[in-house]
């Protein structure tokens, strides 16, 4: 089972899930931990292969690499905390895999908070994923994870963002990252998947202003989703709960506490 975490708060029963992205960990979430969990019971988890899920490497080497595999292992941790739904919050490539666990499971996912949400890829990140794809395996995965990392996040503002990714990114096998990287094959119809097909889950999309590569397919996305609400906020990139905890706090508490 993938490692994770449990903030449990005696004054309210809802539940968050905390999902980070390619490359980081739960870690990632430590400036939300002491504001939301006064009012929810918190569940943070390390993906396969990152964080401290990776000491159980050996248990998925023959598991399938697929957004509906991992997702599988999400829904088993739920499973074992008897948590039947949950609110689910993710940051990048974390609210594919959320999006992925509201179509294959909807009873267990109460409402979607997407920071820095990937919806659509452009030109740019194309060329950058079919790069990745062909010298993956040539290339030491962290000049390529760093490469990576410079062109999403390339302000100075993004630093502490940039940094705290390539830290925790260092902590992957080679292999382990490669296996991740292929699962980029896979995003481009599934994404094209999640902008024309509405799931009836309340969604709020919580952008930086300065994330050039993904907020212009979210704002068209929402303007066609009626139950999605988008946040923009200013001189921001894209890993906004870590560049603007605050404020990225203050739009995810008032939207759950709304619901």
């Amino acid at each position: 089972m993938l490692n994770y975490s449990v903030y449990r708060s005696e004054e309210n029963k809802q539940w968050v899930t905390f999902i980070h992205g390619a490359g980081g960990s739960s870690s990632i979430w430590f400036k939300q931990i002491k504001s939301f969990s006064r009012c929810f019971n918190l569940l943070l988890i390390d993906l396969r292969g990152h964080g401290k899920s990776k000491n159980h490497l050996a248990d998925l080497t023959n598991s399938a690499y697929t957004f509906d595999a991992i997702a599988a292992e999400v829904v088993e941790v739920l499973d074992h905390e008897k948590i039947q739904r949950s609110h689910f919050m993710g940051i990048s490539l974390g609210t594919i895999l959320i999006r992925t666990i509201a179509e294959t499971h909807p009873e267990r996912v109460k409402s979607m908070i997407m920071g820095g949400a990937i919806l659509k890829l452009n030109l740019r990140s194309r060329l950058l994923m079919r790069f990745g794809n062909a010298t993956k395996s040539i290339l030491p995965y962290m000049w390529l994870y760093k490469m990576l990392a410079f062109i999403i996040m390339p302000n100075r503002n993004h630093k502490e963002s940039r940094l705290l990714f390539i830290r925790e990114a260092k902590k992957l096998y080679q292999k382990e990252f490669i296996r991740w990287f292929k699962l980029t094959s896979d995003v481009i119809p599934l994404l094209k998947i999640f902008r024309q097909e509405q799931i009836k889950i309340p969604t709020l999309y919580v952008m930086g202003e300065q994330d050039y590569m993904f907020l212009p397919a979210v704002v068209k996305v929402v303007a066609q989703h009626n139950l999605s609400q988008l946040q923009i906020i200013p001189n921001c990139g894209h890993v906004v709960n870590v560049e603007r905890p605050q404020k990225f706090n203050h739009l995810a508490i008032g939207f759950l506490q709304q619901l």
